[in-house]
């Protein structure tokens, strides 16, 4: 009996620390992942420490079909969904994946704005968690990813910056986003999700 008690707590004791260090495993999404009518929304805003509100509002992405083919529809585009999940394995991708607890990467990218700005955002990403996480949107497993780095652009501007994402698998998306840019605050939280 003592021997399958011992067993039995070794087991626990393994099946604890695999969570722990994460087991859970996530893959990129794929097209059969989305659905027709699915829709996203979020609520954002961002503040300076002084007060000054720059970004307040929500954010909508919803899936629709034509012609049999799936597109994602933003605010300003309309996206083919097979260009939105090729496959996407580069080292320093957004979401280096698959996904992991303890996974590490640096995350690039350079980017032009609507006015023509260019710049460059470098990170060092970790997955710190798998866990629970509730947002006005629902309750959702969901992993926690850290970056910090710089954010430059040709007019002169760098700052030191710190993202945390909070992706969630079932819903293929982050349901929080919160960034720190030297003296601005911007938080980002899913409201709505439907199917």
């Amino acid at each position: 009996m003592r021997i399958q008690y011992s067993v039995f707590l070794t087991l626990m004791l393994l099946s604890i620390c695999s969570n722990a260090m994460g087991a859970d495993v996530t893959q990129q999404p794929t097209l059969a992942d989305y659905s027709d009518g699915e829709k996203w929304v979020w609520k954002y805003r961002g503040v300076t420490k002084s007060g000054e509100v720059r970004a307040n509002g929500k954010d909508t992405k919803r899936i629709i079909s034509k012609n049999g083919k799936l597109f994602m529809v933003t605010a300003s585009r309309t996206f083919p969904l097979n260009e939105i999940v090729k496959p996407d394995n580069g080292k320093s991708s957004r979401y280096y994946w698959p996904l992991q607890v303890g996974k590490k990467w640096t995350y690039e990218e350079h980017w032009e704005s609507e006015d023509g700005t260019k710049g460059s955002t470098i990170q060092d990403a970790e997955v710190l968690s798998y866990k629970a996480e509730t947002v006005e949107a629902g309750t959702f497993m969901a992993y926690t990813i850290q970056y910090k780095g710089k954010i430059k652009n040709t007019r002169g501007y760098s700052a030191n910056v710190k993202d945390i994402h909070i992706y969630a698998p079932e819903l293929k998306t982050f349901i929080k986003l919160t960034q720190e840019q030297d003296d601005y605050l911007y938080i980002e939280e899913l409201i709505e999700y439907s199917q």
